[in-house]
């Protein structure tokens, strides 16, 4: 599971429809509807929130409105849309963590290219300086 501090926009369509699917199972383990995933590392920062599936509910909708740019039908009725707009706190390091993982996933849509000098991160998140979140499991 990867639910990415990255703005859904720069995602190949693989990637995008990877992480609308984990975006939806993250939402089901926060729901607990779920018994598998429970500890993922990836839910952390959303289990730290005040409301942990709005912040879900939030995260998906970005991406939903991303996909609805690119004319695919994700189903809407997966999104409680009375979320509460909140931020999350991510580091420096875990998006330019993230930037590098990025660019070797994409290497398989030979004919997406990101737009880097846009918008690089998702709503949801704030950057604030620091490390790698120690939440990652990096190689």
């Amino acid at each position: 599971m990867r639910l990415w501090s990255l703005h859904p926009s720069l995602m190949d369509t693989k990637g995008l429809v990877a992480l609308w699917r984990e975006s939806l199972l993250a939402k089901k383990v926060l729901e607990n509807k779920t018994k598998g995933y429970r500890k993922h590392p990836q839910l952390i920062r959303f289990k730290c929130c005040t409301d942990p599936v709005s912040a879900i509910n939030y995260y998906l909708s970005e991406i939903h409105k991303e996909s609805q740019k690119r004319n695919f039908t994700f189903d809407t009725s997966k999104i409680d849309w009375t979320f509460k707009k909140q931020k999350i706190k991510v580091t420096s390091g875990q998006i330019k963590y993230e930037l590098e993982h990025l660019k070797k996933k994409i290497t398989r849509s030979p004919g997406h290219t990101p737009d880097l000098t846009k918008k690089i991160i998702h709503p949801i998140f704030r950057i604030i300086k620091g490390d790698t979140e120690p939440w990652e499991i990096t190689k």
